[in-house]
């Protein structure tokens, strides 16, 4: 591990509520806030734990780049300050991700799990990507080297800072190296020994984390079942936030993970 969850300030996290354990982790760029309108319905019967994750909200960002290990590592070592031996677990996108390997390196700990527009399948790489990675480490080449006149080393700069994505854009530093880290990592690997229960719930319309991905994951968890949100993308828990806690609702009471198709 890159860092250890003992050497950053706890987690700032929302702890409501009493019965069992559902822990909601969050996507990338955003924090726990995105889940305040599911939270009421969601909450009879459950103890919600909502953190804020590391370089997110108000939790400081750790002290060098981490992985999704490291993530899943600092919310296990959450879950063990909150005294929570084993819990269920919503993820988001890169909270999905985090969800995965948690469930897959510490088996036991969660019962349950439902991932919605989860991230965690690494794009094929085409030649259109290819060129477009290797024409920003020449930018990044130029902007940094000292035999170039400042004004080019500057431009340099400026163009690859165009070229990268919006998440990569926004944040710099420790961040930036966590990004690049999280997104490089390909979990598929992974998705076959994920032996509980797990719900898919995906907008067809997701550019961020494909349709196809959410398939893939079907195919590969060897007990999964996955629900399309028509006309809804990535956020399709925020945009059909009704229909999404029907379901998650029945699929979280249910010992036998049924009626969640």
């Amino acid at each position: 591990m890159a860092g250890s969850a003992g050497e950053i300030p706890p987690a700032a996290l929302e702890d409501r509520g009493s019965g069992d354990p559902l822990v909601l982790l969050h996507g990338w760029g955003v924090s726990s806030e995105l889940f305040a309108p599911i939270l009421d319905v969601l909450e009879p019967g459950r103890r919600l734990i909502v953190p804020d994750l590391p370089g997110f909200g108000a939790t400081a960002a750790p002290d060098a780049p981490w992985s999704v290990h490291d993530y899943a590592a600092w919310c296990v070592a959450l879950l063990d300050r909150l005294g929570i031996e084993t819990c269920d677990l919503i993820g988001h996108s890169n909270g999905g991700r985090i969800g995965i390997v948690l469930a897959a390196t510490y088996p036991g700990r969660v019962r349950r799990m439902v991932l919605t527009g989860s991230a965690g399948i690494r794009p094929r790489r085409t030649w259109r990507s290819v060129v477009r990675v290797r024409s920003y480490k020449v930018l990044r080449a130029v902007e940094r080297s000292a035999a170039v006149p400042a004004a080019l080393r500057r431009a340099a700069g400026r163009n690859a800072d165009q070229r990268g994505s919006a998440d990569y854009r926004a944040v710099s530093g420790v961040m930036r190296g966590t990004l690049v880290r999280l997104v490089n990592e390909d979990l598929r690997g992974l998705l076959p020994s994920l032996h509980l229960p797990v719900l898919l719930i995906w907008g067809d319309q997701d550019i961020e984390a494909p349709l196809d991905d959410g398939r893939l994951m079907e195919r590969l968890i060897p007990d999964a079942g996955l629900v399309v949100f028509e006309g809804a993308g990535h956020f399709a828990y925020l945009e059909q936030p009704g229909r999404f806690c029907r379901i998650v609702d029945v699929f979280l009471r249910d010992d036998q993970g049924e009626g969640t198709a």
